[in-house]
């Protein structure tokens, strides 16, 4: 198995897909994403590989639930045959709230999302109310 199957922050999707889950403030991983979406305050201005930035404040929601929905509808599907990223300051709340949403894509239930994130990924995804009840409100609008 490579790096990216076995790696530091990558997790498997109940569908097959794979996705890292990384914080931008951590050391770099050896491998590089060949796509990433990136939840910021500021644009991370990354131009070594394709990818999406999601304004998206830290302990916060994104500005625009479609286009963060939009950009995470993208990683998903190019999840199937590329490196894909979704990364944060730290990794952990804004990037588990969008494993959960990539979660409920792949299969999860929308109730057992954010626990099956943390099991998966990080013991502490999602890290404020404000951000599961908005896994909740995207899960619902998935399905409509």
């Amino acid at each position: 198995m490579g790096v990216w199957e076995t790696g530091n922050g990558v997790l498997e999707l109940p569908d097959g897909r794979r996705v890292r889950g990384r914080g931008l403030r951590t050391s770099f991983e050896e491998v590089d994403p060949e796509f990433g979406i990136y939840l910021q305050d500021r644009d991370p201005r990354i131009d070594t590989w394709p990818n999406r930035w999601v304004h998206w404040p830290d302990f916060g929601l994104p500005d625009s639930t479609q286009d963060a929905v939009a950009a995470l509808r993208e990683a998903h599907d190019r999840a199937v045959s590329e490196r894909v990223e979704v990364a944060c300051g730290a990794g952990i709340g804004r990037t588990g709230t969008a494993l959960s949403v990539l979660a409920i894509m792949s299969g999860v239930d929308a109730e057992d999302a954010v626990a099956w994130v943390r099991e998966h990924y990080h013991r502490r995804a999602v890290e404020t109310r404000q951000q599961h009840r908005w896994v909740s409100e995207v899960a619902a609008s998935l399905t409509n």
